[in-house]
């Protein structure tokens, strides 16, 4: 059998191209294989406890070419410790490692303990032999369900600083719709050091006997008062207070202070009723009057005095009325008649008397 040569030669090259490339059925171009990697993690963010370092950061929800990575098999964790002044190391991923950093956490999603994972957040807390005034850079990546790494994330440089002592004495006084806090300063720094540095505190609040504590404001308060307004009165709150410490870039948060609790309540009187007006017959007193402009009323008292002799309260009615017969009464004796209104407070607060009348029982 003879070989083609030339042209031939050429021509059938060109047909086995043509032939392979066709063949598998796909259509348009195919995609360079790094663009279907998990895109790297991104949001890294950290907070140093009193004797941790709290990392945070998001799984990415696409791969590089943008479509959607929905089969996340595991999330890594990178730590490396650096000198101050040490020229950065750059994060590379070989094998699904990063080259030179120690291997903290394998946090898998249906496993994530003792990582926790809350939507695409996922957060870890770091205890293993942290040393003070040590500079601590962390990456992390994601591994997809074949075996495929992301990208490293972004380095997130943290210092661990020594931290305060929790503050002390913390007291909680109700108000209407607010409560006073006030404090003392720790007594120092968890090592037993001196306090030092530029110190704030974070105040928590709760709702009710079992609700979560939340901050009150985004940012530390400076000082050792706190005037929390805007609450609802007859609910109790509870607080805590952090101490805060800050040199230069570094932060570190305490352990709370105890709980202090308060349950703010109304303390303002509503308004007075007005035009009281009383009508006499032998057998009793018919009283009427205006309302008052408080919403907040639950009850009227109503008070009566015989000739000038002092007010004694003789009954209530319900906020609705507003009207009261008084049918213990005696012909010919002279009576003095004010009312009052009350709210709806767990002691409630009772408004100035109305005008006072005055009648006479024919």
């Amino acid at each position: 059998m003879s070989r083609p040569h030339g042209r031939g030669l050429v021509l059938l090259v060109v047909l086995a191209v043509v032939v392979a490339g066709t063949g598998c059925g796909r259509k348009g171009p195919p995609v360079a294989p790094e663009r279907r990697l998990p895109a790297a993690p991104s949001g890294m963010s950290a907070t140093v406890e009193s004797d941790s370092i709290v990392v945070s950061w998001t799984v990415p929800r696409t791969r590089v070419d943008g479509t959607a990575f929905r089969d996340l098999a595991v999330t890594k964790l990178f730590r490396r410790a650096e000198a101050e002044g040490e020229p950065e190391k750059s994060a590379m991923v070989s094998r699904g490692e990063v080259v030179g950093w120690e291997r903290l956490a394998e946090i898998k999603p249906d496993a994530p303990a003792p990582a926790v994972i809350a939507g695409n957040t996922v957060r870890w807390v770091d205890r293993k032999a942290l040393r003070v005034d040590q500079r601590y850079v962390y990456v992390t990546t994601v591994i997809d369900s074949t075996g495929r790494s992301s990208a490293p994330s972004e380095r997130l440089a943290v210092l661990f600083l020594t931290a305060p002592r929790p503050p002390e004495a913390l007291a909680a006084d109700a108000g209407d719709g607010e409560v006073q806090l006030a404090w003392k300063p720790p007594t120092g720094l968890v090592d037993g050091n001196p306090l030092r540095g530029d110190i704030s505190y974070v105040i928590l609040r709760g709702a009710g006997a079992e609700g979560a504590l939340q901050p009150v404001k985004a940012e530390p308060v400076p000082g050792l008062t706190y005037v929390d307004r805007g609450l609802e009165n007859e609910t109790t709150y509870r607080y805590v207070v952090r101490a805060v410490r800050k040199e230069g870039e570094a932060t570190a948060y305490g352990e709370p202070s105890m709980v202090a609790t308060a349950t703010p309540v109304k303390r303002t009187p509503p308004p007075a009723p007005s035009n009281l007006l009383a009508i006499p017959s032998e057998t009793l007193v018919r009283l009427t009057w205006t309302a008052s402009a408080s919403p907040d009323v639950a009850t009227y008292a109503i008070y009566r005095a015989t000739g000038t002799g002092p007010f004694v309260r003789i009954g209530t009615t319900p906020a609705i009325n507003i009207v009261f017969t008084d049918r213990d009464v005696k012909r010919g004796e002279q009576y003095r008649y004010a009312v009052t209104a009350l709210d709806r407070a767990r002691t409630p607060n009772e408004s100035p008397q109305s005008n006072e009348v005055t009648v006479t029982v024919p």
